[in-house]
């Protein structure tokens, strides 16, 4: 199989990446139409919502994160401040803090789903075919 030319190399890193930040861009932009919160919020709240104790600490729940976030504490200040999450003592780390989902948390990441869910499908899963997707599950991680 012939090696990848630089120029088919660099043409793909910039599709990809495009079409990363397409696809977000659209998904916000129908989130924010349904007059729900980012998906930063969405991430933080699936992430807590899944952990078997619904809690976890910071240190767990930013490599967990989908999206990249470089102030995930002021993140969840916000959070905390809507009363979506809640900040417990961690026994044995007087420093440390278990974030914790709450029934309002729960409940809105409930409602952010269909419309997420929407979202994907209309701008990202109608565009590919079953094998398609198949493709990308097989060959993305191996970029991780």
């Amino acid at each position: 199989m012939p090696r990848p030319t630089p120029d088919d190399i660099s043409s793909a890193w910039v599709q990809l990446t495009r079409a990363q930040q397409s696809l977000r861009q659209k998904i916000e932009a129908d989130l924010k139409r349904a007059g729900l919160p980012s998906l930063e919020w969405y991430d933080v709240l699936w992430e807590l919502d899944r952990a078997d104790s619904g809690h976890l600490r910071h240190r767990e729940l930013f490599p967990r994160l989908l999206l990249a976030k470089y102030n995930l504490s002021r993140l969840v200040d916000r959070l905390a401040a809507e009363q979506l999450v809640r900040r417990e003592p961690f026994e044995g780390d007087a420093r440390g803090a278990l974030i914790a989902i709450t029934d309002g948390g729960r409940a809105l990441r409930r409602r952010m789903w269909p419309v997420y869910s929407a979202a994907l499908q209309r701008h990202f899963a109608s565009r590919l075919s079953q094998g398609e997707i198949r493709a990308l599950i097989d060959i993305l991680p191996r970029l991780r």
